[in-house]
């Protein structure tokens, strides 16, 4: 596989103290430049950036796969398998509520996969996942 780029996404959040306690405390993501606004983290290698925006009152929207609801929008990083486990267990231990738990998708199959969904305190909703096998990413 490729050497990919990090990318930057720009994340709204009601509540800029509390959603920062979450991405550096929680997720462990080192912290960058900020302003009273917007806070820079460091996601796994990527730039992930939260601004400060009023509560909506839009609804959580989802979509079936697999079964489960799984909510849209969502963002995220695939990891590597390991990282996944251990990532995904440090989440548990910190008692971080699933909206879905940590399962796998595919088993056996092509682009067997780990994956969990959780919402930020913004009620942003994350996606983590891992290919058992990475060079699959993109399989049919």
């Amino acid at each position: 596989m490729q050497n990919v780029s990090p990318f930057h996404i720009a994340i709204p959040v009601h509540n800029l103290a509390e959603c920062r306690k979450f991405y550096g405390e929680i997720l462990n993501c080192e912290e960058g430049r900020s302003s009273d606004q917007w806070v820079d983290f460091n996601l796994f290698g990527h730039q992930l950036v939260i601004h400060y925006k009023p509560k909506s009152k839009e609804d959580l929207h989802t979509n079936p796969v697999d079964g489960k609801n799984v909510p849209v929008p969502h963002y995220g990083v695939v990891l590597p398998w390991e990282t996944f486990q251990t990532f995904s267990a440090t989440l548990k231990s910190k008692g971080v509520e699933f909206i879905i738990e940590p399962y796998i998708r595919f088993e056996g199959l092509v682009g067997e996969q780990a994956t969990m969904f959780f919402l930020d305190p913004a009620g942003n909703a994350l996606e983590f996942k891992a290919f058992k096998d990475m060079g699959q990413l993109f399989a049919k």
